[in-house]
């Protein structure tokens, strides 16, 4: 006879309910028996469904609080009510494209830059490449979400290698409100206006990102990422100057949203155009948060590839000084 998930999730990808679970509470020997069938099962029909239909919604809905190892060995004190400590619990890994870029570009020695650092995942990835002769700038601007990447950086003893800093970057010294509309997603916490029911909301003095690093790691830096919510367009006119400081094989991540930058009185194109002055080119990286993508993602990671066109949607975009189609 089959395990009762195995007859949700064909149940579920026939279309028909979830009866098993739905978005019950489950018992922690299902969950365990469902996060190792979605992580080493081989790929099939029945996978997805059980990811989008019976195990997300249940450890979101219904949260587990736990300490578990990413795919790359750093130890996380997670919450699954939260939609990226659920995928770190689920898969082991968070944005599986970019984790794989960042990984295979950074090397010992290298300087890794994360702005809008959240609860510490890509700074933890990051610190496990460069090792202690390297150096990872985590900028986060929320107090308590600052205190959990901390706490990860002393938990996987990175306190060395990973300088936590609790401060918010801009085109200039301003005080800025920050609205977090869901706790089922923490790394949400932006500056666009918002006037629905807020979770939290909190003020932090930004500063340009030249003025919160020091001149050892402008120069070092072989990746600068920057996640912070549609507020990208000041946090690179900040950083124009820093541009031609930089190696010469550096290259920086950002998250553009364009309808969040739109809000806020900004175009991605003079983002653009700004990378392009300074002779760097544009590449996107995959990027989706449907559960049921992540097996595959994970089994076959992409590279970036070379973006011709204007940016419309939410997009990850790398941009490099070197010209080819494919970076990796």
């Amino acid at each position: 006879m089959a395990p009762a998930f195995v007859k949700a999730a064909r149940s579920a990808h026939r279309g028909g309910p979830a009866t098993v679970a739905g978005v019950k509470q489950l018992p922690s020997p299902t969950v365990n028996l469902m996060r190792a069938y979605v992580r080493h099962a081989p790929v099939g029909p029945g996978r997805a469904p059980l990811l989008r239909n019976v195990l997300n919604p249940a450890l979101r809905d219904y949260p587990r609080r736990l300490t578990a190892l990413t795919r790359f060995g750093a130890r996380m004190r997670l919450d699954t009510r939260d939609l990226i400590q659920r995928y770190v619990y689920l898969f082991g890994v968070w944005e599986p494209h970019l984790t794989r870029w960042v990984a295979g570009a950074l090397r010992p020695g290298d300087t890794f830059v994360d702005v809008g650092a959240n609860i510490g995942y890509f700074s933890l990835l990051a610190a496990s490449r460069v090792g202690p002769t390297g150096h990872v700038v985590a900028l986060e601007a929320s107090a308590a979400v600052h205190r959990r990447l901390t706490e990860h950086s002393d938990l996987n003893g990175y306190g060395a290698v990973i300088r936590a800093v609790n401060a918010a970057v801009s085109d200039k010294r301003e005080t800025l409100h920050f609205v977090l509309a869901s706790s089922q997603n923490i790394g949400a916490n932006s500056i666009v206006p918002y006037d629905g029911p807020a979770e939290s909301t909190f003020e932090m003095t930004a500063q340009p990102l030249g003025e919160l690093l020091q001149p050892d790691e402008v120069r070092s830096a072989r990746i600068i990422k920057v996640d912070v919510e549609g507020a990208e367009g000041a946090v690179v006119r900040g950083m124009a100057g820093l541009l031609d400081q930089l190696r010469p094989d550096a290259e920086v991540a950002i998250e553009v949203s364009p309808d969040r930058m739109a809000a806020l009185g900004e175009d991605a194109e003079d983002l653009m155009a700004t990378f392009r002055r300074h002779g760097f080119h544009p590449y996107r990286l995959v990027n989706s948060y449907d559960p049921g993508d992540y097996p595959e993602a994970i089994r076959q990671p992409m590279v970036p590839t070379r973006w011709h066109g204007p940016v419309t949607e939410e997009s990850e975009l790398v941009f490099s000084r070197v010209d080819t189609e494919r970076l990796g």
